[in-house]
């Protein structure tokens, strides 16, 4: 299954300081974490993400956010 075949978001608990890195190429095994797989597919770098405050990030899981990786609720309309 794809990362955006989900179709709603990752939710993502982060400590303030804590960097994770977030996969953008839609192929990674480990969702929504970064595996490596976007070096067989030219759809993106991972992106780094470093937390300034402990939170829970939303990750989009459906593939048609407007600001990826993240979500925007773009998995509500039709």
């Amino acid at each position: 299954m794809s990362m955006y075949e989900k179709g709603f978001p990752y939710m993502v608990k982060v400590k303030a300081g804590e960097t994770v890195h977030l996969c953008q190429c839609g192929h990674s095994k480990n969702p929504p974490y970064c595996d490596g797989a976007h070096g067989a597919y030219p759809s993106g770098e991972p992106l780094a993400y470093t937390a300034q405050k402990s939170e829970t990030l939303r990750i989009c899981g459906c593939g048609k956010t407007g600001n990826m990786p993240m979500c925007d609720g773009s998995h509500n309309r039709s």
